[in-house]
């Protein structure tokens, strides 16, 4: 009875088929561990207290993009805990999505120092110069929108290859209904991306900005999905998805 009891508990739960990170895993911590590193305020050492107080400024700046960059290695993790593929196509994904996070390093610090900091200047040899002019504000939007896109969109490609091994992976109903909901809530990240890029290029110049509070959008996403996908869950399978 016991037995069978576990096999039924065994059935509504999600198993980990990877336990040990492979060497794909350990040279991607490795990446993630280099881009946070770039993010960091300064790596020198503040003289002065007045540079140690211009570098605490950038504290809001550095926690929010410290935030995203823990978002992305968190669900690259789950992903290979749960399903442990590390074949051709899936490392290659992989590369792809280490290759994007780098790239955009840079200009996910400069878009939100930006934004926190409250003052577009800053000092080169004593002189303020303009950190970004109103003409360049829909460029670093649309590079930040398509670096969105592209990461959401590696992510729905990589559960959409795990769902295409079901049979090999011997996923259970319940495991696939859960692999299905990422797909979906990936694809609804990559819409919300589209979005803030439409959103950039229909505004008035003097407001492209604004199209970054399209990311709100996510507050509602979020919980509205879930709680539709957890009810659906509860009647299949009497098991409530976070």
């Amino acid at each position: 009875m016991f037995r069978k009891k576990a096999a039924t508990i065994a059935k509504k739960t999600i198993r980990w088929r990877s336990h040990e990170p492979s060497r794909l895993e350990t040279f991607s911590d490795a990446v993630f561990a280099f881009a946070v590193t770039l993010i960091i305020v300064s790596l020198e050492v503040p003289k002065s207290f007045d540079e140690l107080f211009e570098t605490m400024k950038g504290f809001v700046s550095f926690g929010v993009c410290f935030a995203l960059l823990f978002l992305i290695w968190n669900n690259q993790n789950i992903f290979f805990r749960r399903y442990g593929i590390v074949d051709a196509y899936t490392t290659f994904l992989n590369a792809v999505l280490l290759f994007v996070v780098l790239t955009y390093t840079y200009p996910l610090k400069f878009l939100f120092t930006l934004v926190f900091s409250g003052d577009n200047t800053y000092l080169s040899n004593g002189v303020k110069l303009s950190m970004i002019r109103t003409d360049q504000v829909p460029a670093l939007l649309y590079v930040y929108n398509l670096g969105y896109v592209v990461i959401y969109f590696l992510f729905y490609l990589m559960y959409r290859h795990a769902q295409s091994h079901e049979k090999k992976l011997e996923l259970t109903p319940f495991e696939l209904f859960e692999t299905k909901s990422q797909m979906y809530i990936n694809l609804l990240n990559v819409l919300i991306g589209l979005l803030a890029m439409l959103m950039t290029t229909v505004l008035p110049s003097n407001i492209k900005g604004a199209s970054g509070y399209v990311y709100f959008l996510l507050a509602i996403v979020y919980p509205l999905f879930f709680s539709i996908r957890g009810r659906k869950s509860g009647k299949l399978f009497g098991v409530v998805i976070d």
